[in-house]
């Protein structure tokens, strides 16, 4: 099968969140089973060109139809650790990609609206015609518009589209000049409830509504976070188009990369370790209180990684470290804001706890600490109000540091609480809790502190039992496939 992903993210050239994971990982599982991926991306001038092979313009004149007139663009070919990436640059005064940062800019939904159809418009004078164009985010929801109600009449007659969601929260809302630029003129047919009209603002048009209506099949990025896009308010304004088109959408969950995250052959940490090798955990412990200067007690280290923004909970992540100080645990925290007022709050956070021996906060994102903090800690928390896969939680399962997360999301689909899940006990691995507030987190800390000093044993039975879960590319690698095998025969 010949595949295209078309994103505005793909690890590690130009990577802003899992998304970027998600789109080298997948091609890379999906190249594994015999098909042929292309990945088609913007030439940002920030991207890490230092990750990029052989690279080199693949065609000099693509002359993008844009507004009245067209915009001339190079692309250019490259290998990302075997990947094969088209990047598209635009010849423009709108200076679309040339930033020095992927996104936050006034007119982020025209760069993208432009880099749509000029990968649809790539595709169709390179004579390229993919079984399944797989597209992601609201970046990317005008691609299955443009393709279904222009380059269809130009010979993409079979190209079917898969739609991937990451974040309800950002849908790509706009006015009607992103119809006008990318050439769908017939204002009045596109602006319509059924079609890119906006749910809720009825002079705004939503890319990201229009990729779903136009679209073959649509994902989201777990199964539990499809339900909850239906049925509560996560589908930030969507759910009544989900529920329309429900009969072509469904979770699948995200995987992780087992040859990045693996204790039995990870180069960041102090001592490699398996199962049969447990015992050898804790000598990454001792290095990781050793690096931020922790002191060596007998009590487990609790920690935390990732983004600090409003998403993942920063009162109960606040809560969380006072919780595990009062109650003779270490906390170990490792992570950034983009809010200003979060990132004030924890800094000042930092300078308060800066003397305790059993407190360190880490502000700021390092690749290799975090495989130490993973390696070394015994538990991780992850208090999120929504989260629609998360990758932490798998990680943190692989290395055997005990999950403490609420009940949402992916979240729900990948950690089953030790005392009160339904499933045998060889497949429970965590502490799950679901109220958001600050009796839900304390209810499943205190099982965890409670059962690393009273039942070791069991403890650690837990631990061997998130080592042995399977959150690789493989089961999802084979959704996809059968995804795009049920929309083929469409």
């Amino acid at each position: 099968m010949y595949i295209v992903q078309i994103a505005p993210e793909c690890a590690p050239v130009a990577k802003v969140g899992g998304l970027a994971d998600v789109v080298f990982d997948l091609t890379r599982e999906l190249e594994i089973r015999g098909n042929e991926v292309h990945i088609i991306l913007p030439k940002y001038d920030c991207m890490r060109y230092d990750h990029i092979w052989g690279l080199q313009v693949s065609m000099k004149d693509l002359w993008v139809p844009w507004y009245n007139g067209a915009v001339h663009c190079s692309v250019w070919f490259g290998f990302v650790h075997g990947r094969k990436c088209f990047f598209i640059e635009p010849h423009s005064q709108d200076n679309f990609f040339n930033r020095g940062h992927f996104y936050g800019f006034s007119d982020d939904v025209s760069r993208f609206a432009f880099f749509s159809k000029a990968a649809l418009e790539f595709l169709h004078k390179d004579n390229r015609r993919p079984d399944i164009i797989h597209c992601h985010d609201w970046q990317t929801g005008l691609v299955p518009v443009l393709l279904f109600e222009q380059y269809v009449h130009g010979g993409m007659h079979w190209q079917r589209v898969c739609y991937t969601i990451h974040n309800f929260k950002h849908q790509g809302l706009t006015g009607e000049y992103a119809l006008w630029a990318t050439g769908l003129t017939n204002i009045a047919h596109y602006f319509n409830y059924d079609r890119l009209r906006d749910n809720f603002n009825h002079t705004a048009v939503n890319l990201m509504k229009g990729g779903i209506v136009y679209s073959n099949f649509v994902t989201t990025v777990s199964p539990t976070h499809a339900h909850e896009a239906r049925f509560t308010d996560q589908g930030s304004g969507l759910s009544h188009t989900l529920n329309v088109h429900q009969s072509k959408f469904g979770g699948v969950l995200n995987g992780i990369d087992y040859e990045v995250w693996n204790p039995e052959i990870d180069p960041h940490i102090a001592s490699r370790y398996n199962i049969e090798t447990l015992d050898k955990k804790y000598e990454n412990k001792d290095a990781l209180r050793d690096r931020l200067w922790l002191r060596k007690d007998f009590k487990p280290i609790i920690a935390y990684v990732g983004r600090l923004d409003s998403q993942k909970g920063v009162d109960l992540i606040h809560h969380a470290i006072f919780y595990a100080l009062r109650n003779n645990a270490q906390f170990v925290l490792l992570g950034s804001s983009p809010e200003p007022n979060i990132n004030h709050h924890f800094w000042n956070l930092k300078r308060h706890l800066n003397d305790s021996p059993d407190c360190h906060l880490e502000l700021g994102f390092n690749e290799e600490l975090s495989h130490l903090i993973y390696a070394g800690a015994d538990m991780i928390v992850m208090p999120s109000l929504f989260e629609p896969c998360g990758l932490t939680q798998m990680i943190a399962l692989k290395y055997g540091t005990v999950p403490i997360v609420r009940a949402v999301g992916g979240l729900q689909d990948t950690v089953f609480d030790k005392d009160y899940d339904g499933r045998p006990w060889e497949q429970r691995n965590g502490f799950v809790f679901h109220n958001a507030d600050h009796a839900g987190l304390e209810s499943a800390m205190h099982r965890a502190i409670a059962l690393w000093f009273a039942y070791p044993d069991d403890f650690r039975e837990l631990m061997i039992h998130g080592m042995q879960c399977d959150y690789s590319w493989c089961r999802p690698g084979q959704d996809y496939l059968n995804i795009y095998d049920l929309i083929r025969c469409k």
